[in-house]
């Protein structure tokens, strides 16, 4: 019997080590890995034990935040984690706009174009790229840049005593802060801008605490388009920089080595921040001396005669050889006057 006990338990044992099947660690996607992928199906295994959301496009996530996502080209992107499933609803239809036009689905009624706050923010999308808009959703920025764009469209309507109009566009009044011109390496493959230090530290003091993580500056071009810059501090060269977002800038402005950027800021209570570029050719024009404009003539007199007007208005060759312009091999013998 204790035999037959044994066999027992050990073919309990093989049909035991057949059934089991090996463990595989799901594929984590999303935001931070928040998401998990069935493998086998290509559901969100994650979700299922969820409560799903009522809204399109935003999925639950353990943490208990909501994310927002949508398929272009039947690939998902990401468009960021929130708080509240309503603010990723709200990024949906964002992103949906951008992505499919106004005549898509959204999860909340959109106002009519006739609407000044909708025509704006169609305006908004418009001007900028899907990838743009997904990272300003992403970082949670994209209601400030709305705000911003606002306030930049509300000077084309402000009184003249505002600021001063450039051909038709009324620009806001505005300091210059400093100019910089921008080396090989500031457009080449590092992907940054070096801000000279005394500059840095004058216009762009950062706080202490945030001299490695860096902050996020906004500026605005002359065609009122945001750039975000990443600024912070280098220990490592000691030196102050615009990293990510930099790229973009030059490759949009087609930036070259010796090309002048220029960095200025609103006068007004919200100290916007501008700015611009010349190249190097429209630059270098300054240094040309004005046609028509004539050269000072120096009197040269040799024992009391002047010899320029003793020419007749042409330099003579001793002249030049006084001046220490002759071509002269030999040197001439001058006769006493």
């Amino acid at each position: 019997m204790e035999g037959s006990s044994t066999d027992d338990q050990s073919t309990t044992t093989e049909n035991t080590s057949t059934v089991v099947a090996p463990v595989t660690t799901p594929q984590l996607i999303g935001s931070g890995g928040s998401m998990v992928l069935d493998m086998e199906g290509g559901l969100e295994a994650e979700s299922r034990k969820l409560p799903s959301s009522k809204f399109k496009g935003v999925v639950p996530q353990p943490n208990g935040r909501w994310g927002a996502q949508i398929y272009e080209k039947h690939q998902r992107v990401w468009l960021g984690t929130f708080n509240e499933e309503h603010e990723a609803a709200k990024a949906y239809d964002t992103a949906v706009q951008r992505f499919r036009g106004r005549d898509a689905v959204t999860n909340f009624k959109q106002l009519s174009l006739d609407n000044e706050e909708a025509s704006l923010e169609a305006s908004f999308l418009n001007s900028h790229s899907k990838a743009e808009i997904v990272d300003m959703l992403r970082k949670h920025t994209y209601n400030d840049e709305f705000e911003q764009s606002k306030r930049s469209c509300s000077l084309k309507t402000s009184p003249f005593s505002d600021g001063f109009r450039s051909g038709h566009q009324l620009v806001n009044a505005r300091e210059q802060l400093f100019e910089k011109t921008v080396t090989p390496s500031d457009v080449g493959k590092l992907n940054r801008l070096v801000i000279p230090k005394q500059h840095a530290e004058k216009h762009f003091p950062l706080q202490s605490g945030s001299t490695s993580k860096g902050v996020l500056l906004h500026f605005e071009d002359v065609g009122m388009k945001v750039w975000r810059f990443r600024y912070s501090y280098w220990n490592s060269s000691q030196s102050y920089v615009l990293t990510k977002g930099w790229s973009r800038f030059v490759k949009e402005k087609n930036l070259k080595a010796g090309d002048i950027v220029s960095f200025q800021r609103s006068t007004g209570p919200d100290k916007q921040l501008y700015i611009d570029f010349k190249t190097k050719a429209a630059s270098g024009t300054a240094n040309l001396i004005p046609v028509g404009l004539a050269q000072p003539v120096q009197m040269f007199r040799l024992f009391g005669v002047d010899i320029f007007s003793a020419s007749n208005g042409k330099r003579s060759n001793i002249e030049l050889e006084l001046l220490g312009l002759g071509n002269c091999k030999k040197q001439r013998m001058i006769d006493p006057l």
